[in-house]
């Protein structure tokens, strides 16, 4: 058996259906669109959530709260998380990426849980009391980065 004497097995596949071929075909005429309207126009394209002139779902619920699009988010390393890395290493935002402890799409906030039994440097944006307190009592530095 060759690549080019391959064929679906009897009954696999299924003709495709031929319109406007006359009234005999049973699809002749308006070949299956119905009698006027738009989805019987050529071009026709329903657009996404429309209900066919219903009020769409997304306009029928209600809204409630406000977002604020300019908020700065953070992206959360517990201290606990960084003991897995050398002794007097310099962690930054980069090092946590590539490690996979953050997505690198926001600014990073250390926080305190866990215990840090390692003096490592670490520079973030944002850092917890108890995270900069657990650094610098593990004989490290917590760098601010703006």
């Amino acid at each position: 058996m060759k690549l080019n004497e391959l064929r679906p097995s009897k009954g696999a596949t299924k003709k495709p259906k031929r319109v406007g071929r006359g009234p005999g075909s049973g699809h002749g005429k308006t070949s299956t669109r119905g009698h006027k309207g738009h989805q019987q126009r050529s071009g026709f394209r329903k657009k996404l959530g429309f209900e066919g002139g219903q009020m769409p779902l997304t306009i029928r619920i209600p809204k409630r709260g406000f977002i604020n699009v300019f908020k700065e988010q953070y992206e959360i390393v517990n201290l606990e998380s960084l003991n897995k890395f050398e002794p007097n290493t310099e962690i930054t935002p980069e090092l946590l990426k590539v490690k996979g402890l953050i997505r690198g799409r926001n600014k990073v906030k250390i926080l305190g849980n866990g215990e840090l039994s390692i003096p490592l440097t670490v520079k973030a944006h944002r850092f917890s009391k108890s995270a900069r307190e657990k650094i610098l009592k593990a004989n490290g530095k917590a760098e601010q980065i703006t």
